[in-house]
């Protein structure tokens, strides 16, 4: 089979009505049994209807297709749509009820298929190389890879760990690891001295230079490293300095580049309130530095230059109906220096078309909790690239090169041993103090991270300061009251913003100036409390408490909803829209406008900068009283009330709970559906399967 395979996107595909089949107990299943099982997973809602479609085209580019491949299919698209990148075949035979997360009702009828699926995993493979739809890629042995004639799956990893991919994602993996490998690898020249001494100007606050010390400066070794080679990987939890580095960084290679006038700096985060506060940060910390050295490295201007800090999809140019970018491996973008932060959130495609438009020479530098969430579609591309960071893995170059430019010993527990060492980990840093995040919030998320169940009950059981609070046996008449009045020791709720609606500006509403004054008020004042959900379905979701909530507000008179649009409705945009300049995951608050009248604007705010749409050009919005966790990545309050659903514990993790809490700045409510899901949550942790790791450790 020579030809190339159509493998067209099945992405809300047409799919027909499941024709029942009754499979005969204890004998091997038929392609045709396979399907009218799948399909009536699809209609019983265990597996999407893409699903099982995707499953009923790869029988019709191949009408031999064995039930292995058909039922392996169809798992796969489900596990995409789960955030995995490919399907871990050995977790499917060995671990299957814990790989599918489906209800107790659905496991017998897995169970009945199985019994007629091939027994043990060689069997299962050598049932997917038989196929002309599957290309193996062998990457212990890539001389006995198998060539590409566009097969639409990919079967790679080891014999013991053999994966499943989609044709898409496989290609993307693969220009991932390559990209990382080619930026981590490549040297470029430091003048160790210079850098030294920058590095204890910038580092140290009496400006008396640099001094050796036992203890390592993380922050100060991530600037020094980042001057090696042109991808560096920063990480740490909140509080720990990652901004406050990028700017000294930002300043390190301004001090030492021949021509600084010819610096192209662009910031970015994959959301525009992690995107404005991310120029927040660095314009705060450029402004001390500026004022601690002076006019010498010309830091206003060079701040001055920089542009505000975009989307990821705004900075790549993207297109309404299509997944291209304007720019890409053809169309590079014009940077020397580019930042990222809050890079948990970005997904392995997002990554792969990032990568591929930055220029060989420039430096990218990506910011990020590897310990958040991660993206809501395919990757943890942070997390695989910072899979063990916490053992450094420093060889002995590196640690000559952080004595030489920071005056520091790496101690030897962070020193690489054996082969563990790689380019990437080189090139990785974890910062390891919090300076914001000392407090009992803090310590909260610190024990969560940690896994230790017993201290994070303590701490919010034994707080009565009123910073950690937590509602026994709560209804939904208690989430109401919070969103309301707030409660002792945590006031901000959502009758702030909305007392100052009501008040309107202090002035005349045409007057520019007065009008957005106000309006900045009223958005700050929103962000002051926010609940966090983990689902989008039932009570405890953030449809049905959005519902709820919106009632209560009117209720207790703090505003009066008519219609679809209102002033004072707080709403998040659901889809990119590179025209009107608003991207999935924005939020902002519907107002009257300063020009026309009455007529209602939703006003976003960038830093210092509003910008606006008028309400009838948003199609694609949601109310955002309450939200899910994975959407308020990059954002903090000043009051967070998180909820965990009753008969959630299946889609609680430890990675959402911690999220959750570290968006709290003062306060933190939780809120818990049913008793001991706290624990629960912290017990399980998120995994998913990918082979990215892997990859950049075969190419080495």
């Amino acid at each position: 089979m020579n030809t190339p395979l159509s493998t067209p996107d099945l992405r809300g595909a047409a799919v027909a009505e499941p024709i029942l089949h009754v499979v005969p107990e204890g004998t091997p299943a038929s392609d045709t049994d396979a399907l009218a099982v799948l399909r009536a997973w699809s209609e019983k809602g265990w597996l999407r209807r893409l699903d099982s479609a995707m499953a009923a085209f790869m029988r019709e580019l191949e009408p031999a297709a064995t039930p292995a491949l058909l039922v392996s299919t169809a798992v796969l698209a489900q596990m995409e749509g789960r955030g995995h990148t490919c399907l871990a075949l050995d977790q499917l035979l060995t671990q299957p009820d814990e790989v599918l997360a489906w209800p107790q009702e659905a496991q017998e009828e897995r169970v009945a298929l199985w019994s007629m699926l091939p027994a043990t995993l060689s069997d299962w493979v050598d049932a997917l190389r038989s196929s002309a739809l599957v290309r193996t890629v062998n990457l212990a042995q890539p001389q006995t890879t198998e060539p590409d004639r566009g097969q639409p799956l990919v079967l790679s990893g080891t014999a013991a760990q053999p994966l499943l991919y989609l044709r898409r994602y496989w290609l993307h993996e693969c220009q991932v690891a390559s990209e990382v490998l080619q930026r981590t690898a490549a040297s470029q020249p430091v003048d160790e001295a210079v850098v030294r001494e920058w590095l204890g100007r910038l580092f140290d606050a009496s400006g008396a230079g640099p001094k050796d010390t036992s203890e390592v400066d993380w922050q100060k070794l991530a600037c020094a490293v980042a001057l090696r080679a042109s991808l560096t990987v920063i990480t740490g939890g909140p509080g720990t300095g990652k901004t406050y580095t990028a700017a000294r960084l930002l300043a390190l290679l301004l001090a030492i580049d021949n021509d600084p006038t010819r610096l192209r700096v662009a910031l970015a985060a994959p959301t525009g309130k992690a995107a404005a506060r991310l120029r927040q940060s660095i314009d705060a910390s450029m402004q001390e530095l500026s004022q601690r050295l002076g006019a010498e490295l010309g830091l206003e201007a060079f701040t001055q230059r920089i542009g505000a800090a975009r989307t990821l999809h705004s900075l790549l140019g993207a297109r309404p109906d299509t997944r291209q970018f304007r720019f890409n491996a053809s169309n590079l973008l014009d940077v020397d220096i580019l930042i990222v932060d809050e890079a948990s959130m970005i997904h392995l495609e997002m990554m792969s078309a990032l990568l591929q438009a930055l220029p060989a020479g420039a430096k990218l530098i990506l910011l990020g909790d590897k310990d958040q969430l991660a993206s809501v579609e395919a990757g943890a591309v942070l997390g695989d690239l910072c899979r063990d960071v916490a053992q450094g893995h420093y060889d002995q170059e590196t640690a000559r090169y952080v004595k030489s430019t920071c005056g520091q010993i790496l101690p030897p527990q962070f020193l690489s041993k054996g082969s563990s060492s790689t380019p990437l980990a080189q090139q990785t840093v974890m910062l390891r103090q919090s300076r914001r995040f000392g407090g009992l919030i803090g310590q909260l998320a610190t024990a969560v991270n940690a896994g230790n169940i017993e201290i994070a009950q303590g701490l919010i059981a034994s707080d009565s300061s009123g910073v950690l609070h937590s509602i026994p046996n709560p209804s939904v008449a208690t989430v109401l009251d919070l969103a309301v009045r707030g409660r002792p020791g945590a006031t901000a709720c959502y009758a702030d913003y909305l007392r100052l609606v009501s008040a309107g500006p202090a002035g005349d509403l045409a007057d520019t100036c007065i009008h957005d004054n106000w309006v900045k008020s009223v958005l700050v004042a929103f962000d002051r409390f926010r609940i966090l959900c983990a689902v989008h379905e039932g009570d405890w979701g953030t449809r049905s408490l959005n519902q709820t909530v919106q009632r209560a507000l009117a209720d207790a008179n703090l505003f009066k909803p008519r219609g679809e649009w209102f002033a004072g409705r707080p709403v998040m945009v659901t889809r990119n829209d590179p025209q009107l300049g608003v991207f999935n995951g924005d939020v902002g608050v519907a107002l009257p406008s300063a020009h026309v009248g009455t007529a209602l604007r939703v006003y976003f705010l960038d830093g210092d900068s509003l910008r606006s749409v008028g309400v009838s050009r948003l199609a694609h919005v949601e109310t955002a009283f309450a939200m899910t966790v994975h959407k308020c990545q990059g954002s903090e309050f000043l009051h967070t009330a998180l909820v965990l659903p009753q008969g959630g514990a299946k889609v609680l993790t430890r990675e959402l709970v911690y999220t959750g809490i570290t968006r709290a700045r003062e306060s933190f409510t939780l809120i818990e559906g049913q008793e001991s899901l706290l624990g629960k949550a912290i017990q399980r942790q998120s995994q998913r399967a990918s082979g990215l790791a892997s990859q950049i450790e075969s190419r080495r």
